[in-house]
């Protein structure tokens, strides 16, 4: 009998866990031993270890401010010698037998410092700057304390410990209060989230032993959280997003943010310490209950890292499954504008190439500007203004098509170049507001609207020379959405007699159209995305004639429906068939110049089923 390997060239590989992201991506939260004496806004020893660190001053319930000392061994604390100046909302650094404790609040903020030798504590010279609330990272003899606060005052300042004396440093972009701090040594730390008079942050900020640059921003705002680990590999844990506490936890990989998985109990000012692969958090407040809980965050040592497009069987759950982007965990995000307002265009393109032409700017020109990923540029116009043109959604900033569109209804076709439109064949029949998709020389025009007043089901493809007439949609209906190509494709939703709002889909499979599945919500005027019509994104529109716009978005993946994140702003006109990818995709316009971009946020492990 012949092996797999030699008809195939490869083997699956059998994993008794699914592939996850990355290290972090692998972790979870642990009990671990509780403090003795519950408190919140604790320092600590942030380069101790899960095994061995220290948890050090901190607010008392009800009222009482604390100069308590607990050594952890990773089972459990014990009370050792006690600071000299009772505070909270210090900060802290270093390790379990060398540690430093810095800053704070007791009447007001104070300047102290303190260090331990692993018996006993010591006053050494104090901050430059009064303040509590710190961000800190670091060890005794190289420590990094920026932002905070005293009375109303935020603070930017960063001042460096050499193991003698504080020394001012450069300012961070922007003041803070309960930033975190990731580092292992004052010459490279990370500083994220916090509060300032605007509100929340999500900002992150990396320092190179002499100046603050600004990188990737966290997922979620917050402050106050528990964090620990080095500049290029941090745990943020818990922390505020104003009134409430909060479990969510976020990875850094010296690029991005990820989230992974929550703390058992939302927490917020508790003492950290450790790395990102084993770490944790003691104490802290829920919801305004003081704790004495330990958290311990454990990654594997060992684990199989994704790849995209990997097939293996895990031999857990006895599945095969693939590694891929998965859009159900896609976000959007605020981009760039076209540079004259206008609903009603056509698009096509990816997110770091596109193009949008036609629409109702005055006098219903032939506008079209591209998209390189971050702005758009004006260049050659259409021959023939329109709105509502249908694009072929595979097209390129190089080679793509308009056909149809108003003002009035039309059946002009129009092959761009990279560099100018040029008219080719018409459609067979004018119309308007139709489902375009395919590329430039394989496209597809389906339903729309005609001179006759009347909603159509027509189908026309196009060979790169001539449209030709195929078998029609089953309902008659225009303005709907769809994405895919000349053989494989979806019309979504769209305005059907006597003048509503349908969630009817048809699929085409090159030949005919069946209708299938629903949208979970009717639609018209929406924006669309994907790559066949087994794999795509419908976002925003209106859900009813002239009104309720909508921010929902929704994922098909050849079978059903699903509810995904939301669009920032609710969005009725949004420029039709888009035609890109459902990791990567943009909604321009309506309401406003404004634009938002759709990005999956990572691999995922798909489960092969059968058919």
């Amino acid at each position: 009998m012949a092996k797999y390997s030699d008809i195939k060239g490869f083997t699956v590989q059998t994993l008794s866990t699914d592939t996850v992201a990355s290290q972090a991506a692998g972790g979870a939260w642990a009990s671990g031993g509780a403090l003795n004496t519950a408190r919140r806004e604790i320092a600590s020893a942030k380069n101790g270890t899960q095994s061995a660190t220290r948890m050090f001053t901190g607010y008392l319930q009800p009222g009482a401010v604390t100069n308590i000392n607990e050594s952890y061994n990773g089972t459990a604390y014990t009370e050792d010698a006690d600071l000299n100046t009772a505070r909270y909302e210090a900060s802290g650094s270093g390790t379990s037998p060398a540690a430093l404790c810095f800053g704070g609040y007791t009447t007001t903020g104070v300047a102290n410092t303190e260090s331990w030798n692993g018996s006993s504590w010591t006053e050494v010279n104090d901050l430059n700057q009064a303040r509590f609330g710190m961000g800190d990272a670091g060890t005794s003899t190289s420590t990094l304390a920026f932002g905070g606060y005293n009375g109303p005052t935020r603070y930017a300042n960063t001042e460096t410990w050499d193991g003698t004396s504080w020394t001012e440093g450069n300012d961070l972009n922007s003041v803070k209060r309960f930033p975190g701090g990731a580092g292992a040594n004052a010459e490279a730390v990370l500083a994220f989230g916090g509060n300032n008079p605007g509100g929340n942050l999500t900002e992150t900020e990396s320092y190179n032993g002499t100046s603050w640059t600004e990188v990737n921003n966290l997922n979620t705002a917050r402050f106050g959280a528990g964090s620990f680990g080095i500049y290029t590999s941090a745990i943020l844990a818990g922390g505020s997003e104003g009134p409430n506490q909060m479990t969510q936890t976020e990875s850094w990989d010296g690029t991005n943010w990820t989230e992974v998985s929550d703390l058992a109990t939302a927490n917020t000012q508790q003492g950290e310490a450790g790395s990102s692969a084993a770490g944790l958090v003691s104490g802290g407040v829920n919801p305004s209950t003081v704790v004495a809980i330990t958290e311990e965050w454990s990654a594997p040592a060992v684990f199989n890292q994704q790849v995209e497009g990997q097939l293996y069987f895990n031999s857990t759950t006895n599945t095969f499954k693939e590694t891929v982007k998965d859009p159900t965990a896609g976000t959007w995000a605020s981009s760039g504008g076209l540079n004259e307002n206008r609903t009603f265009c056509g698009g096509s393109g990816v997110q770091t190439a596109a193009i949008y032409f036609g629409g109702p700017e005055p006098s219903y020109g032939g506008k079209t500007e591209t998209y390189n990923g971050s702005s758009f540029t004006e260049v050659n116009d259409l021959n023939t203004g329109r709105v509502y043109g249908m694009p072929s959604g595979h097209g390129t900033t190089t080679a793509t098509l308009c056909f149809g569109g108003e003002h009035p209804i039309r059946a002009n076709t129009e092959s761009w170049d990279g560099s100018s439109w040029t008219e080719v064949s018409d459609l067979n029949l004018a119309r308007y507001g139709g489902l375009g998709a395919g590329t430039a020389t394989a496209a597809i025009a389906a339903f729309g609207y005609n001179p006759s007043g009347a909603r159509k089901t027509e189908c026309e493809l196009y060979d790169g020379s001539s449209w030709t007439e195929v078998n029609n949609g089953n309902t008659a209906r225009y303005i709907g959405c769809g994405f895919g190509i000349q053989t494989s494709a979806i019309f979504t939703g769209g305005n059907v007699a006597p003048n509503n709002t349908s969630p009817a889909v048809e699929s085409w499979n090159g030949t005919s159209w069946t209708e299938i599945t629903e949208l979970n919500t009717a639609r018209q005027q929406a924006g669309s995305a994907g790559a066949t019509g087994t794999d795509g994104l419908v976002y925003g529109g209106r859900t009813s004639p002239g009104s309720g716009d909508s921010a929902t978005t929704e994922y098909w993946n050849g079978s059903s429906w699903t509810e995904i994140a939301d669009m920032a702003t609710a969005r009725g006109l949004i420029s039709q068939q888009q035609g890109m990818s459902p990791l990567a995709s943009l909604a321009v316009n309506a309401p406003g110049p404004a634009s938002e971009e759709f990005t999956s946020v990572g691999l995922g492990n798909k489960t092969i089923t059968s058919s």
